[in-house]
């Protein structure tokens, strides 16, 4: 119960991307909930792709899915695409909650 983990301090900055959600939200509230999760998966994918190819080539990426089945580079896992788009449609809600 101790929870006791390690992260990369790099971390922090490519989570708090998360915070783009809201003006993506914003701007596909209307359509169906299908689009809305492969937006919003799209969207996850191509920033772990792009900080973890830019951090790569720093030699500083903490995460490396190159063993991984469905891996592309290393730096994405396609088998994460269900989690992500579930993910996104989560921080859709959280958003809505704060708009309202």
């Amino acid at each position: 119960m101790k929870l006791i983990g390690n992260t990369s301090i790099w971390m922090f900055p490519i989570y708090g991307m998360a915070s783009l959600f809201a003006p993506i939200y914003r701007f596909i509230r209307n359509d169906n909930i299908l689009v809305r999760g492969i937006v919003y998966m799209m969207s996850i994918f191509t920033a772990e792709y792009a900080t973890g190819y830019l951090l790569c080539k720093h030699n500083m990426c903490p995460w490396d899915y190159s063993r991984c089945k469905y891996n592309i580079k290393g730096l994405i896992r396609l088998d994460y695409a269900p989690l992500w788009f579930f993910i996104g449609l989560i921080f859709e809600k959280i958003v809505n909650l704060k708009e309202h």
